[in-house]
């Protein structure tokens, strides 16, 4: 519940006393409810860091009083100062009697590109929950990103020790996250949600490990502290990369993946093994990034309603661009269509939304490459717009405009899926 006085004078259009009020009682009827089945209540009074600090004592107070045993302190508009974030966690901790009761927990969005300085700040000072985000998603600039703070406090665990009461030299964990997950898992939500990790991202980017600088490759080269921080391999990523080639089988593919943490069935294992293949005999090695983007782009998590079989495009200084397409309908059939457009990519979407005809507004494309080379994995991401909703799209090939094209079939998938497995909504009906 709101508790800042431009919230509660323009949104809720109540007073602060009124405020005060209503949120133990709400907190209260929480607690009865969820008695015997949910042990912890979170309340967060919303844009907190613009908030009265005397008025927030007093309701912090009250809700604490009346059952919350998580207090959450959000900066819902991303406009405090880790300075200042800190001393609002430290007044909080002296001047609500009843603190002790409750854990304290922040969230905060990256409007100022400070939401991961601000909780560390918030840590130092008593915060023990930090709600946050894996890549930094989120709403506008996005929150706090979870890789970043979990590396923090790994990699400066000494300096955050004594802020837990520990020794500096203590080698306990500050938090629970299994950092060697975090970069397949950064890899598995930008893949879902079609949102890019940008190449320079800290911990999780393309360049994070990478040297291009000669002072930096040779200091690399005759000691990997001079200028790394971090081991690669606590975040999940391999040194030996270059593992498989066109001539490695099928067990070879598969213990790779495992170690690579996939649990594939026989089924999805058989069926990244044929694309591995087929990109193998293409590239003369293959990376444990392909691998990643080979095993996101075969395995499917919706049906594959429509099936792109052939693509092509003709381009050039002088030419019209033209795209011929074939899909394979649900019924079986296949459709082929021609379109021009701007450039191969626009033409080839064009054809594909004649021969599939379901109505929807491209919103975002990227494309970028896997690995360095000039054979490496084209990765393309794109997100379309349907009045149902926004749906993402993701696949891999050496071919950029195979993968474009492959992408957006990919995205239109979700969309079909969406509309036939939800009640109630019209099915679109595929152009004949």
């Amino acid at each position: 519940m709101a508790t800042s006085d431009i919230h509660l004078q323009h949104k809720l259009r109540k007073t602060r006393q009124e405020v005060l009020e209503i949120a133990p009682t709400m907190v209260a009827y929480a607690k009865e409810k969820l008695a015997g089945r949910c042990a912890d209540v979170e309340f967060s009074p919303e844009d907190a860091t613009r908030s009265d600090p005397e008025f927030l004592y007093q309701i912090l107070t009250a809700v604490i009083a009346a059952g919350a045993t998580t207090i959450n302190i959000p900066d819902t508009v991303g406009y405090i100062m880790p300075e200042e974030f800190g001393a609002l966690i430290r007044g909080i901790r002296a001047n609500v009697p009843n603190i002790d009761q409750a854990v304290i927990s922040v969230h905060g969005h990256d409007d100022l590109g400070v939401g991961v300085a601000n909780f560390l700040e918030c840590v130092k000072n008593g915060a023990r929950q930090l709600e946050c985000t894996i890549n930094g998603i989120g709403e506008r600039a996005g929150n706090a990103a979870l890789e970043e703070l979990v590396m923090a406090l790994h990699v400066r665990r000494s300096y955050f020790n004594p802020y837990f009461g520990r020794p500096l030299d203590s080698t306990e964990p500050l938090c629970r996250i299994q950092t060697q997950e975090i970069y397949r898992t950064s890899r598995l939500v930008s893949n879902l949600t079609g949102m890019l990790v940008q190449p320079n991202k800290a911990i999780v980017g393309a360049n994070a490990f990478a040297h291009e600088s000669g002072i930096h490759q040779d200091g690399v080269l005759k000691n990997r502290l001079t200028y790394e921080i971090m081991d690669a391999r606590s975040i999940g990523l391999t040194d030996n990369q270059i593992v498989l080639g066109k001539l490695s089988g099928r067990n070879a593919f598969g213990t790779r993946l495992r170690e690579l943490g996939y649990d594939l069935s026989e089924q999805e294992l058989n069926q990244a093994f044929v694309r591995f293949k087929e990109i193998a005999d293409k590239k003369k090695e293959i990376t444990d990034l392909d691998l990643a983007a080979i095993v996101g782009d075969e395995i499917r998590y919706v049906p594959e309603a429509y099936k792109l079989e052939r693509v092509q495009v003709g381009c050039g200084s002088s030419e019209i661009p033209t795209a011929t397409v074939t899909v394979r309908l649900p019924d079986g059939r296949e459709v082929t269509e021609v379109a021009i457009g701007t450039g191969p990519v626009d033409a080839a979407y064009k054809a594909l939304d004649k021969a599939i005809g379901l109505p929807n507004e491209l919103l975002e494309y990227a494309v970028q490459s896997v690995t360095a080379g000039i054979d490496a994995l084209g990765e393309v991401t794109v997100r379309l717009r349907h009045e149902t909703g926004v749906f993402s799209g993701h696949a891999a090939s050496t071919d950029v405009i195979v993968s474009s094209a492959q992408a957006y079939v990919d995205a239109l998938n979700r969309l079909h899926y969406s509309l036939t497995t939800t009640p109630n909504r019209v099915k679109a009906q595929p152009v004949a």
